[in-house]
């Protein structure tokens, strides 16, 4: 009783990391780089789309982090003690790595927001700039899912 119950709290503990670090990093990285469109726009209002889109890509790290709890959902009912570790694992993983990849990408963002508002054509660079710390977060629903299916 007791060993699952330990499983059971590192699981759950898992979760809240996984899906709470990563939409803590959405919120954090999307503020920065509206922090930067609200500026830009004082010089440049008419590329609020350029701003809108930027502004809104370190928000993925939240839906990451959404999907991993999706992969390992079957396990929270009496996961053992190797699913309970691994749960507890992945959600360090993902709530760690999704955090660093949303604030780093928002200040990528940033820069390019206020180039565009300067009135530099960096948009697309921007956003393949801005591709490289989000394949780290893509990364890490990559690893769920490996763990997942290894734990099953």
């Amino acid at each position: 009783m007791e060993t699952t119950t330990t499983a059971l709290v590192m699981a759950y503990i898992g979760v809240a990391l996984m899906v709470g670090l990563a939409g803590i990093a959405s919120a954090i990285g999307t503020a920065i780089a509206g922090q930067a469109s609200v500026g830009a726009m004082k010089k440049n209002g008419g590329a609020f789309g350029s701003y809108l889109i930027l502004s809104a890509l370190p928000g993925s790290q939240g839906l990451y982090g959404f999907v991993c709890f999706f992969m390992v959902q079957s396990f929270l009912k009496a996961p053992t003690m190797l699913q309970g570790a691994a749960i507890l694992g992945a959600g360090l993983l993902v709530g760690i790595v999704n955090l660093a990849a949303s604030v780093y990408q928002s200040k990528v963002c940033a820069n390019g927001i206020t180039a565009i508002g300067n009135g530099h054509d960096v948009m697309g660079k921007t956003l393949i700039l801005a591709a490289f710390p989000e394949l780290y977060a893509i990364l890490t629903v990559a690893s769920t899912y490996l763990i997942s299916t290894i734990i099953a």
